[in-house]
């Protein structure tokens, strides 16, 4: 039986939820989830890795159970995202983990690679993508916000929000849909409804062209340090497309790439899978 610990830290003034299990010192794991989900996402895959693992999946700012600060108290941009997480990682006492970063986890983690690649023993990419043939066609309407900070391109934005959109999100390129639990998107939907959140999450799709401009920044990180790697990945996903797995081979000749039938939200799925592939790969990338 596995005993899952559920925490709230504090990172500098800003409180940061957190879920951990696995023993102390064992080798870490950093679960980084992404839109418009929380740790929950890692709720099958944590039991599954603890018996070998110290695994912590933190809820990012404005996401979850952690603080939501008014946006004039706190800037909803990655790179904040990524200074709280680091300092996260500081305050719990991770010093050398590896991280397993899911969509906004990617730039997330990727930004903390690139400032200390001391600290990252191994990268699992569950659709974190980092390379321009990985966006779809899908990115268009966020693609001309960015272009064009409007009211009209930002309120067009609106519809990735609602809770239909949260199911489609989930479901969208699963064969067999009733494997899908309801619970995961349910709980999406009651954090995308609280008051404020919606203008926070459309200030991270504005800002999600400064990941884009790191791509060159991430792959250089990636020539020359050449991490361990693993993508498991969603080959139907609507968003981050296989060739954006595939080309972390360019710049990491041994990364390890498998793909599953299944979408965007591959662990509710393929969680039992996805774990035996990270039992696999983590004991031989120290």
């Amino acid at each position: 039986m596995t005993s899952i610990q559920y925490r709230k830290v504090n990172v500098d003034g800003f409180n940061v939820f957190y879920r951990q299990a696995g023993r102390a010192d064992a080798p870490a794991l950093l679960l980084l989830h992404g839109f418009p989900t929380a740790g929950h996402m890692f709720r099958e895959l944590i039991p599954a890795l603890a018996d070998r693992f110290r695994l912590v999946a933190p809820d990012l700012p404005g996401f979850g159970q952690s603080d939501m600060p008014p946006r004039d108290k706190f800037a909803y941009r990655f790179a904040r995202l990524a200074e709280v997480i680091e300092r996260f990682t500081e305050v719990i006492g991770l010093v050398r983990f590896a991280i397993y970063v899911f969509d906004y986890g990617a730039p997330t983690g990727f930004r903390m690679a690139v400032r200390h690649p001391e600290r990252i023993s191994a990268i699992i990419s569950q659709n974190g993508n980092a390379y321009e043939e990985g966006l779809s066609d899908g990115w268009n309407p966020i693609r001309a916000y960015w272009e064009d900070a409007s009211e009209a391109n930002r309120n067009a934005l609106r519809a990735f929000l609602s809770p239909e959109t949260t199911i489609w999100q989930y479901t969208h390129g699963v064969a067999d849909t009733s494997l899908v639990s309801p619970d995961g998107y349910s709980l999406d939907n009651h954090y995308l409804m609280r008051p404020g959140a919606d203008e926070v999450q459309l200030d991270l799709f504005g800002d999600y062209k400064t990941n884009v401009a790191m791509y060159g920044e991430f792959q250089t990180y990636f020539r020359r340090h050449k991490p361990p790697f693993l993508a498991v990945w969603g080959k139907n996903d609507p968003f981050f497309l296989p060739p954006g797995a595939e080309a972390f081979r360019r710049d990491i000749p041994g990364a390890e790439v498998r793909f599953f039938d299944t979408g965007h939200f591959a662990l509710e799925t393929h969680s039992e899978e996805i774990a035996a592939a990270i039992r696999d790969f983590l004991p031989r990338a120290r």
